[in-house]
């Protein structure tokens, strides 16, 4: 089984290297790497290439943002499941991906989810945040509850069939990708009670309180238009169902 996992990068040489390293260091070896770049200015380019004979595929042009730069590298995806790995991201351990493909051939399912960390940005054994997963049921979707997106792999022939990423979502296009599969077309999951991945903190739909009411809004029409039911009141529950993560946080 090939695993395609789509990193995309604009001006991430800070990082990029940590992101490219934990994919070569896993003990899987059927791993597709594909880097999408937005046409970086910051020596990110020149990173890719230092590792070009490593990386399956990777294009350095303009794009219409993080989600139309995905869907460009889902197009280029040979593997039978994909995955994304934000270029500031790392796989947990060198072990993640090897449990990823056994977990989908045990549980014989279409898409699978796993457990993830935020971790301060140059302290990555620091924890800030646990997104710790909990056994699938598509009724979850209903109290606000989504799959950390980093930790969601997917068989490739769904996208085909079901679509990829829509852009006009914004920061609300990948809750939007798993809703659509998950709760709309009720395609089968199963949660992998695995760290897979470290997540550097500062995502976007969180920076201060307009970004914040922002990310609502987009979350409201995704449940919308999903079918999800009373989605003004999930899209308020959404955010306030992850508040515990901070706390379990303090205890590691």
């Amino acid at each position: 089984m090939r695993i395609s996992l789509i990193t995309v990068t604009y001006n991430s040489a800070k990082y990029l290297q940590h992101c490219i390293e934990s994919v070569l260091g896993q003990t899987y070896p059927d791993i597709e790497h594909i880097i999408i770049d937005g046409k970086s200015q910051d020596g990110t380019v020149e990173i890719i290439k230092q590792y070009e004979s490593k990386i399956a595929h990777w294009i350095s042009e303009p794009d219409r943002g993080m989600y139309d730069a995905i869907n460009k590298g889902i197009a280029l995806a040979t593997g039978e499941v994909v995955g994304i790995l934000n270029s500031d991201d790392m796989l947990a351990s060198p072990d993640a991906i090897a449990h990823i493909v056994s977990t989908f051939k045990e549980q014989q399912v279409d898409s699978l989810y796993a457990d993830l960390v935020y971790v301060e940005q140059e302290d990555t054994n620091k924890v800030v945040r646990v997104w710790k997963g909990k056994k699938y049921r598509r009724s979850l979707f209903n109290i606000g509850w989504m799959p950390g997106h980093p930790t969601f792999y997917i068989k490739k022939s769904l996208i085909a069939q079901y679509g990829g990423y829509e852009n006009h979502y914004y920061t609300a296009a990948d809750y939007e990708f798993m809703a659509r599969y998950l709760y709309q077309h009720k395609v089968s999951s199963y949660y992998l009670p695995s760290l897979i991945v470290k997540m550097r903190v500062g995502g976007a739909s969180n920076k201060n309180f307009n970004h914040r009411l922002r990310a609502n809004r987009r979350d409201y029409l995704a449940m919308k238009r999903n079918n999800i039911p009373m989605p003004f009141l999930v899209s308020i529950m959404k955010p306030l169902i992850k508040l515990h993560q901070y706390n379990y946080a303090a205890f590691l």
